[in-house]
């Protein structure tokens, strides 16, 4: 590390600064927050680890959660407050399931004024405890709405980050993804954190992805510190979108066995994986889990102490992918990582992908046929609705009967903003629990909701498409936003009289 960028907190560069105009490894650290007041003992216990990194000449950044795992928390800027006067650069998160939309742009007003800068945005875990209950979830928007509207405040005045999951399992899950990466980027994401995982191929495939689809922004390896309890954790699926397999389970408490608890090994293992990160080229790492300020000590010094060369050894290492787990690129047999070749399998599937339903081929048909703009049907349902629209008795008698066909169908919601033609012919708002319209959330886990046991909707509608060759646009276009103001109303005259979401789009 230059000079210029250690030293105390008060000469430490802004995180913009270090990921756009230096060669910095940049090492951001997470704090979790603690229940009840920050003068209760846990809030004080974090908060003085927090004021420790930020004198800590390694640490480059803090990155403070918002409820995570759907529990509630205390409010990420009260610690933060403190730590920027210190001179320490932090990174607020700000995730969609307790707020909505006016609550978001309120929360981006008051954080810009008291000179926050550096926001991740997320979708959020759904809640699952609250106060006398479990709590309401909100999602009015998702993440990529988030960083659009985050890009639009104050002219750009956060520098915005985005979180990707590819550690899945299969091609429907992991593809989506991808994709959804890159509506982030275009939403305004400045970098990226990838999520929790343990797979050196598939920390190797996401470089690989990003450079060859031009996603040109700075990436920071996502490392968790094991323990033998977030291992067991973690393993029967109690933090979304975060797996450890069978095998590193078995590891784990394997470790976990000896007189010290495994500490000195869950140490070096995630020194390891930041030895990995730095070797594949990420711009830094996102150090997390329930560590003391010696701990972090401790990972950087024996991160220095690796040779150059080490990471490929660790690398054939850290693999610990789930059964049948696809990835993107072939392996390169010499390293365990990934080759520059797309998986052949994926490419072959392609080309022969099966065949589409009845039901979905027949929804196809009936949207061209009376639902395109500029279709014969359309022009005749525009003119129907205006005729219509003056009638208060037969608008009410077509949006019965529109509600009764589409509630069989499509189990609809009445929710009056269409997206079923984008997210083929699956209805967001009875399907997805967190009503995500701008791709998937990065909480499935074997191709499954996290609430629940049912399939994700948009690795359903991954599979449909691909029949049509359509899959790898299905989140192209301007970033949806539900109008609320619609429920309850005729989402086809809103279709066809331009009020829905489509109707509002520029040009």
């Amino acid at each position: 590390m230059a000079q210029s960028d250690a030293a105390t907190a008060w000469t430490k560069r802004p995180l913009r600064y270090l990921l756009e105009e230096t060669p910095t490894f940049v090492t951001i650290a997470e704090l979790a927050t603690s229940r009840g007041l920050i003068t209760d003992p846990n809030g004080s216990k974090i908060l003085q680890l927090a004021r420790s990194l930020a004198e800590h000449p390694r640490v480059h950044a803090l990155s403070i959660t918002d409820n995570p795992g759907g529990h509630a928390m205390l409010s990420a800027d009260t610690m933060g407050t403190d730590l920027m006067f210190r001179g320490q650069d932090v990174i607020i998160h700000l995730s969609c399931k307790d707020w909505n939309r006016n609550a978001l742009e309120s929360r981006c007003w008051m954080l810009a004024s008291e000179g926050f800068r550096n926001v991740l945005a997320l979708s959020g875990d759904y809640p699952v405890t609250g106060y006398h209950g479990q709590a309401s979830p909100v999602f009015d928007i998702d993440s990529v709405g988030l960083l659009k509207l985050l890009s639009e405040v104050q002219g750009g005045h956060f520098f915005s980050g985005a979180v990707v999951s590819n550690y899945k399992r299969f091609e429907r899950e992991v593809m989506p993804q991808y994709f959804k990466l890159a509506r982030k980027i275009q939403a305004g994401a400045r970098f990226i954190i990838n999520q929790i995982g343990y797979d050196a191929r598939k920390m190797d495939e996401l470089l690989k992805y990003m450079v060859l689809h031009g996603l040109n922004v700075p990436v920071m390896a996502n490392v968790f510190v094991l323990g033998a309890t977030a291992a067991r954790y973690f393993h029967a699926g109690k933090i979304p979108g975060v797996t450890v397999t069978d095998s590193l389970l078995a590891l784990v408490e394997k470790r976990a066995a000896s007189p010290d608890r495994g500490r000195a090994f869950f140490l070096e293992f995630a020194a390891r994986q930041c030895a990995i990160a730095r070797g594949l080229g990420y711009r830094g790492v996102y150090l997390g889990g329930h560590l003391r300020l010696e701990d972090y000590d401790q990972i950087f010094r024996m991160l220095d102490a690796f040779a150059p060369g080490d990471w490929r050894e660790f690398a054939r290492e850290i693999g610990f992918s789930q059964p049948g787990e696809f990835y993107y690129f072939e392996p390169e047999p010499d390293t365990g990582l990934c080759s520059t070749q797309i998986n052949r399998e994926y490419l072959r599937s392609k080309q022969q992908p099966p065949a589409a339903s009845l039901a979905y081929r027949a929804n196809r048909q009936i949207h061209r046929l009376a639902f395109e703009e500029g279709s014969a049907g359309f022009r005749a349902g525009q003119a129907l609705y205006q005729i219509v629209e003056p009638s208060l008795k037969l608008a009410r008698a077509l949006h019965g009967a529109e509600r009764t066909l589409k509630a069989l169908s499509f189990d609809c919601r009445d929710c009056g903003d269409c997206s079923l033609p984008e997210i083929a012919y699956l209805c967001p708002e009875s399907q997805c629990a967190k009503n995500q319209r701008n791709g998937p959330c990065g909480g499935t886990r074997q191709g499954l909701c996290e609430v629940g046991d049912k399939e994700c909707i948009w690795a359903r509608a991954y599979d449909r498409l691909k029949a049509y060759g359509e899959e790898e646009r299905m989140l192209e276009g301007p970033v949806v936003y539900r109008d609320g103001a619609l429920k309850g109303t005729s989402a086809w005259a809103n279709a066809f009289l331009g009020r829905d979401h489509r109707g509002k789009r520029p040009g």
